[in-house]
């Protein structure tokens, strides 16, 4: 699609085809959104009911918590295309902290987590001289390296399931990525902007005449969900579980900061420190009415990343289109439900070329704005994209490791981040602008 035709695409959609970009949006992180209540509900003894409420506030929060980083204010909203959805980093100091202490402790401390994020915000987006494009590049190209992994899991058929590498899954999966190959070389405009979509109904469809779709959850889903604040109790705080979870907001805003960066190279957009503040913020207030409605810490996802630089749409309407569907699925169940329909090998295909595409981008932005005729930046990079993956690889060689250390090594994004600052520290320091726009010349401009 040339930059005219696509620009032109940009204006003049019909609704309906927005409509679909949205959904493609969320179907792409609607499995990373729901296995975070499944792991902790399942972890801590929920009843089948309380299980079926924690899934569906979250559906509902994580539209809620988008829509604020979407629409910008003063104090809050980034004002980028971006989903935010359930940290997973958050999913074993949550456990921790509900079996030490019992659930009230962990919604307490999740609202705490979110006042620190909404009082600090403004001193976090001060701190972006921190990312130069060295560093930039670098994360990215560590978002998708370390996802790739996750989704040749979903693709294989599921960690852990019994049919794990079948030929049916192996057909299924790979299928959906020829497809989906196929579909961008033959295909232009619209067809071309949900060739996600596409892929992934074909594959349900597909994977329907095979015998792998389980309608169940769809039956046994209710029409409607009620919201009711405080649903597991008033919250309660502890010191540690607080702190504990401070930490874990550390360690998502290292990880956001990284989805902006490259959000904001993708649009031609410089990123100033207000700017990542208003971001910030945006999160803290989601965290703090997810604790309110007993929900979970929320983060900027970067799947939805790949899905942007692969359909080369980059406007706020199709996320406000995706946010609003989200909050309806936290409201009918059984809509939800329909999601679930997905098979692993089917959602994972499709995860392959996502990933991928962000690796592009960030490998991209490594090639036209790093000197990388500097051997200091090539340390840079081979060292925080090696963290990365092998963090992501062989998580148990830091299982030794005290609880809140681990909260920084068990997640490859942000073990991968942290390195490729303090390498730039240590080799640049802070002589480098914190901004450098690259004027992409096949890249569309950003329409807002």
């Amino acid at each position: 699609m040339s930059k005219v035709d696509n620009h032109v695409f940009q204006r003049n959609r019909h609704p309906l085809q927005t409509f679909s970009l949205g959904l493609q949006h969320v179907l792409a992180m609607y499995a990373g959104a729901v296995i975070v209540p499944i792991i902790v509900g399942s972890a801590l003894g929920f009843t089948s009911e309380q299980l079926t409420y924690l899934i569906g506030i979250d559906l509902l929060m994580c539209g809620i918590a988008t829509l604020l980083q979407v629409f910008t204010n003063r104090f809050t909203g980034i004002g980028l295309p971006v989903v935010l959805g359930c940290a997973f980093q958050a999913v074993t100091p949550m456990i921790a902290i509900g079996s030490d202490f019992g659930i009230p402790y962990i919604y307490g401390s999740i609202i705490a987590m979110g006042l620190f994020v909404v009082l600090f915000g403004g001193l976090f987006g001060k701190l972006i001289r921190l990312f130069p494009p060295v560093v930039t590049g670098s994360v990215v190209t560590i978002i998708g390296v370390t996802l790739i992994p996750v989704a040749f899991n979903d693709l294989g058929g599921g960690q852990g399931s019994p049919d794990f590498g079948s030929p049916e899954n192996l057909l299924l999966g790979f299928g959906v990525l020829i497809f989906i190959v196929i579909m961008n070389k033959v295909s232009t405009g619209f067809l071309r902007a949900i060739s996600i979509l596409v892929g992934l109904a074909v594959g349900t469809i597909a994977a329907g005449f095979m015998g792998k779709v389980d309608f169940t959850p769809v039956m046994e889903a209710g029409w409607f969900h009620a919201v009711q604040p405080f649903y597991f109790g008033a919250p309660k705080f502890n010191v540690t579980a607080v702190l504990t979870m401070i930490i874990v907001a550390m360690v998502n805003i290292a990880e956001s900061t990284g989805v902006f960066m490259a959000l904001g190279k993708i649009l031609n957009r410089d990123l100033d420190g207000k700017d990542l503040a208003r971001g910030y913020r945006a999160e803290g207030l989601a965290i703090m009415i997810g604790g309110v409605f007993n929900a979970f810490p929320y983060t900027t996802y970067s799947q939805n990343v790949g899905l942007i630089q692969m359909s080369r749409v980059k406007t706020r309407d199709v996320i406000v289109v995706a946010g609003g569907l989200l909050v309806l699925l936290g409201f009918v169940p059984k809509f939800a439900a329909l999601a679930q329909l997905i098979p692993h090998s089917v959602l994972g295909g499709a995860m392959v070329a996502m990933f991928g595409m962000v690796v592009s981008s960030g490998l991209r932005m490594l090639g036209s704005q790093v000197d990388m005729n500097r051997h200091e930046n090539l340390i840079i990079i081979a060292c925080s994209v090696g963290m990365g993956l092998g963090v992501t690889v062989v998580p148990e060689i830091f299982e030794s490791l005290p609880e809140t250390m681990r909260i920084l090594t068990d997640n490859g994004i942000v073990a991968g981040t942290f390195t490729a600052l303090i390498l730039n520290l240590l080799f640049n320091g802070l002589k480098q602008p914190s901004t450098n726009a690259e004027s992409h010349h096949d890249e569309e401009p950003h329409v807002a």
